[in-house]
């Protein structure tokens, strides 16, 4: 048996099982940076499409945040993680995220032969938000949390276009609010009633104590690894947002390697999948 006849005959039946089904990817990380990375990666998502899947991608940008304030001569501050983000951050986080890389997501997308829309969450009320307070002597400035999701405005998109949203939420007194794109995209997924959330990352999956990656965990595992520290530092933002989302009805999150061509198709369409794959207790 030839190697491409092989593998259609392993997609075939996740084509099957998937087709209508809506799939949130947040997207970041050296994915989006790699330039063959970024090819593949809209590849693979003109390709789920195409086999009649409903991809949404949820861009993150931290990079290209950091190079704009750079060349404007002003200083990125992070505490715990997160972009201190004053009036003038805010107004360059907007340029860069909506006018800048979901304008060459999108242009990426349709190079590969989709048709793509460009969304910035604070349009129209999709993203609403609320400022985000992680403590009375903190102030992050304009960084906020989801406060809700109108899927009717991805629900008046045309037949066939796929979604590309840039995570920028919009308050009740109509300030913009900068928002982790992973939030965002579980958020979404949630509304949405997802068959998954991927999101992308520069590390291969969960990883055991000894370094192996952990391919398929319930969520009450992960509460556990949670637990007893074999989960930790930087990727428990991650977790945090898979694990919420599962146990609010999307029916599988997956956690995967970015750096890896291809990582999304070789996730969803094949039986080992790159990364590590998370699902409720039922």
């Amino acid at each position: 048996m030839s190697e491409i006849t092989r593998v259609l005959i392993e997609a075939l039946p996740y084509i099957q099982k998937f087709k209508s089904k809506t799939i949130v990817i947040k997207y970041g990380g050296n994915a989006m940076i790699d330039k063959r990375l970024k090819s593949s990666f809209a590849r693979d998502i003109v390709l789920m499409k195409s086999v009649g899947m409903n991809p949404i991608v949820v861009h993150g940008g931290g990079p290209q945040i950091g190079e704009m304030l750079d060349k404007i001569g002003k200083k990125s501050e992070f505490i715990h993680g997160m972009r201190v983000t004053d009036a003038e951050t805010m107004a360059v986080v907007e340029s860069a995220l909506g006018d800048v890389v979901n304008k060459e997501i999108v242009e990426l997308i349709q190079q590969h032969g989709g048709c793509a829309k460009g969304l910035v969450g604070k349009d129209s009320g999709l993203v609403s938000a609320t400022k985000l307070n992680i403590g009375d002597d903190i102030d992050l400035g304009y960084v906020g949390e989801v406060d809700g999701v109108d899927t009717s405005v991805i629900d008046a998109l045309e037949v066939g276009v796929i979604p590309v949203i840039a995570p920028i939420g919009v308050g009740k007194n109509g300030a913009s609010y900068n928002i982790n794109a992973d939030l965002v995209a579980g958020a979404i997924a949630q509304a949405l009633n997802a068959e998954k959330l991927i999101l992308l990352t520069n590390t291969q999956g969960l990883l055991d104590a000894e370094g192996r990656l952990l391919t398929g965990l319930d969520a009450n595992t992960v509460d556990k690894l949670i637990i007893n520290g074999t989960i930790y530092g930087g990727m428990l933002p991650k977790i945090g947002c898979a694990l919420t989302a599962v146990k609010h009805g999307v029916k599988a999150a997956h956690i995967i390697d970015g750096r890896v061509s291809h990582a999304v198709l070789l996730e969803v369409f094949t039986d080992d999948g790159v990364g590590t794959l998370i699902t409720s207790n039922e």
